[in-house]
């Protein structure tokens, strides 16, 4: 083998020497995606609602309500809750002490209770009740309704859902004002049924002569039948007893609305606008 002939395991002097280069990792093709999705803000989370907390009020009216249907399909049960009152000097109690009179005035007892019921009945629906929501609640309605058959006839899709978030807050209100309102009926119910379980057990612990009374120049039993229908019907005492609270309720509920917005008012005065006469240039 000649000397000057090139070794095959050297390299050739002008061939650039090989250098190593660092690895790289394989790239995914996910993971400009997910650099992309690090670099957003993620978000936040929501708000949980508050959670229910337990009211004393609440428990009451629902008692109430229910203490009034139990009452009403069970003749013991009313009977004995409103023999605690008092019916008669035997069987005495703090109402029949109060407005009893001995069963010597039946009439007069039966004006007294019917007033004290309608004016409690009506301090609890005015309590319960919000007013001035109750109208704002009415009134939208009103115009709501209006707009929505205005959509539905046009057929337009765009118009109608764009009235569904004003129509769940609608219905979220009224929603609320229907609970106070039941809050009231509660408690109405239950002292509807009291006071008249109770008037009719004073009636029938009377003496006989007590029961008979002289009304428009003639004798009626209060405990004879004004209609009868099989073997009852609607004793007289329960007519008379219905003519007193009709109106005390009426009385009552009106003046206590009129006391409550009369204070709203005055707590939350409103600001008088410019007059129209003087926003035209004319005398204000």
């Amino acid at each position: 083998m000649p000397d000057d002939e090139p070794l095959a395991s050297e390299p050739e002097p002008d061939a650039p020497l090989p250098t190593a280069t660092p690895a790289t990792p394989a790239v995914a093709e996910g993971d400009d995606e997910e650099d992309d999705d690090e670099d957003e803000p993620s978000p936040e989370p929501r708000p949980r609602p508050p959670a229910p907390t337990f009211k004393v009020s609440t428990f009451l009216y629902l008692f109430m309500g229910m203490l009034g249907i139990w009452m009403l399909f069970e003749a013991s049960a009313r009977n004995q809750i409103a023999g605690l009152l008092g019916v008669s000097a035997a069987r005495s109690g703090p109402l029949y002490t109060a407005i009893g009179f001995g069963s010597s005035y039946l009439l007069l007892t039966m004006a007294l209770a019917a007033v004290l019921e309608m004016l409690f009945t009506a301090l609890a629906y005015n309590f319960t009740t919000d007013w001035i929501k109750a109208a704002k609640v009415q009134s939208w309605s009103s115009a709501f309704r209006k707009v929505q058959m205005a959509a539905i006839r046009s057929g337009k899709k765009d118009r109608i859902d764009a009235l569904k978030p004003h129509q769940e807050k609608l219905a979220r209100l009224s929603g609320e004002v229907t609970i106070a309102q039941f809050k009231g009926m509660a408690i109405t119910y239950f002292l509807l049924i009291l006071i008249y379980t109770w008037v009719g057990l004073v009636i029938a612990n009377a003496p006989i002569g007590a029961q008979t009374i002289q009304l428009v120049g003639a004798h009626i039993d209060l405990m004879g039948y004004v209609i009868r229908y099989g073997t009852g019907g609607i004793p007289w005492w329960f007519l008379i007893f219905s003519v007193y609270t009709i109106p005390s309720s009426m009385v009552f509920r009106r003046v206590l609305k009129h006391l409550w917005l009369r204070r709203y008012v005055e707590e939350h005065p409103v600001q008088p606008g410019p007059s129209p006469l003087g926003a035209a240039g004319g005398p204000a």
